[in-house]
């Protein structure tokens, strides 16, 4: 097994790690708020490296391969997941009230939509390559995440600063979501035209 496919097993088990300290569970069983939080944050920044980091290993080394391809975007998807869901948790009075829950559905709606029409792609022979937006809107989305997973770290009026930054870089990232997944529905029509 190559470097870039150990990389994405990594991930998998970092979200694992990262959904023990960012979800609720019971005391006993893990250390204080704080802690967790920093856990968390450290943990979803260093598999958000490895997803940089394994596909431009793969592409600049020649490694790519059918295994690669097939478990990395699971793992891209789980680790934006289960940061979404644990986003879902905080209390978001104000302004932006219901911001993480429809931020998860917006994002996780034009994620299976992509990866039906890749399916359908696959059942022709033909490979789509992420587009540049799809990279946009990853890099956004993966800046949120970490900017309000920090939020649990600090205190007081920063926090909420932080928390401002985190909602309007999250609302960004789901326009470039929404706009990404039409433009990617769009140029792949005519797999829906030819399909029987």
């Amino acid at each position: 097994m190559n470097l870039p496919n150990k990389l994405t097993l990594t991930r998998f088990v970092l979200v694992i790690v990262f959904a023990f300290f960012a979800f609720p569970l019971p005391a006993v069983l893990c250390p204080g708020e704080t802690v967790r939080a920093w856990i968390a944050l450290i943990v979803y920044v260093v598999a958000s490296i490895t997803d940089a980091l394994d596909g431009h290993l793969a592409r600049k080394n020649n490694m790519v391969t059918d295994f690669g391809k097939f478990l990395d975007p699971i793992a891209d998807k789980l680790l934006v997941t289960s940061a979404l869901l644990s986003l879902t948790l905080v209390d978001t009075k104000g302004l932006f009230t219901g911001l993480y829950l429809w931020s998860t559905l917006i994002i996780l709606t034009r994620e299976f939509m992509v990866s039906g029409v890749r399916m359908i792609a696959a059942s022709k022979g033909v490979v789509i390559a992420a587009g540049k937006m799809g990279k946009l809107k990853m890099i956004f989305q993966t800046i949120a995440l970490i900017v309000l997973l920090t939020v649990p770290v600090f205190g007081g009026a920063f926090a909420t600063w932080l928390r401002l930054l985190g909602d309007v870089l999250m609302i960004v990232a789901v326009i470039l979501t929404i706009w990404s997944g039409a433009e990617y529905l769009w140029k792949n029509r005519a797999l829906f035209m030819q399909a029987k």
